[in-house]
């Protein structure tokens, strides 16, 4: 079978359900009919004569050599991205889009400022963020729906170039007039006296939290679970008690003042990263090289950078030389 018979809009409405797993999903992003996506999808099959999905009750599933056929036109979709909008570098400031998944502590006030203070120096460049689970961040980034994924990783994902990896460790944090608000750290058996807010089980602070406590034998009875870190800020901020979560999440409020954070000091409490995620043999366009490197200088603490922030220009010469 000739390769050019493998048609562009035949290959967009696949992609598009490969990612979805869904008919009407696809067709509601494609702005198209359930009907012409099903046509294309058919027309795929009866051309390469095997089937490109298996129907299950809950979705449509890549056969395999429907995954095959997804990552021949996944890349096929970035690298057109790539190249337009290198296009559109040349002809002026740098300008276009930079898509992002994070996990949704980075989402509060991290990402937003960073992306400020990036847009200060390109105006042109436009900004898409999705905040989501760990997981969620990984999948985006493996199915091209994001340029760049920050999220907490506690083991290696196949088809993902981790750009940068750093530990992150756990820490309880409590307003500043709190009684161990005097601690730079905390073990758990200090915490357990005091009331405590938690993340939902999925999450993965939460899971090493749960871990520490099972090993010293020790049993927390939250008194509010929530998949909203802002609902547990908020809870500590009106002198609810402790909650736990990443230095990052909390590092502007840190600075502020508002918020006091010990690390809590227990085997297994770094036993995940903060990992900055790419697609793997992808090449990225200049936009999103340029913002990658400024955005991997911010993520150290501040402490141990040479300066809190640095002018996004230089990051721009440093991301082309590595090009």
């Amino acid at each position: 079978m000739p390769s050019r018979r493998l048609q562009e809009t035949s290959l967009r409405y696949f992609l598009e359900v490969a990612r979805t797993g869904s008919l009407t999903e696809a067709a509601a992003r494609l702005n198209v009919s359930i009907s012409a996506v099903s046509r294309q999808v058919a027309t795929l099959e009866a051309l390469l004569e095997v089937p490109l999905f298996e129907r299950r009750p809950r979705g449509m599933v890549p056969s395999a050599a429907g995954e095959l056929l997804a990552a021949h036109a996944l890349r096929g979709a970035l690298e057109a991205e790539r190249v337009l909008s290198d296009i559109q570098a040349l002809q002026g400031p740098l300008s276009g889009r930079v898509r992002i998944a994070c996990s949704s502590g980075f989402a509060n006030e991290f990402l937003p400022r960073t992306i400020a203070a990036f847009r200060a120096q390109y105006p042109g460049v436009r900004f898409r963020l999705d905040a989501t689970g760990p997981t969620q961040v990984s999948d985006a980034v493996l199915l091209g729906e994001a340029d760049i994924g920050l999220t907490y990783s506690r083991a290696a994902v196949r088809g993902i170039r981790v750009e940068h990896r750093q530990p992150a460790s756990v820490f309880a944090i409590m307003r500043p007039d709190h009684p161990l608000a005097k601690s730079r750290s905390v073990t758990l058996a200090q915490m357990h006296p005091f009331p405590i807010a938690l993340g939902s089980p999925e999450n993965t602070v939460r899971q090493l939290f749960d871990v520490g406590c099972s090993n010293r034998g020790l049993v927390f009875e939250p008194v509010l679970v929530s998949n909203r870190f802002e609902a547990l800020a908020n809870f500590v901020l009106h002198g609810g008690g402790l909650a736990i979560t990443g230095e990052i999440t909390v590092r502007d409020r840190l600075q502020r003042g508002e918020l006091h954070a010990a690390e809590v000091r227990e085997p297994g409490m770094r036993g995940r990263s903060v990992e900055l995620q790419t697609l793997a043999d992808r090449t990225l366009p200049e936009v999103v090289r340029t913002f990658l490197a400024f955005l991997r200088e911010q993520l150290p603490e501040p402490g141990a950078r040479a300066a809190a922030t640095k002018a996004p220009a230089s990051k721009k010469a440093n991301a082309r030389k590595a090009a």
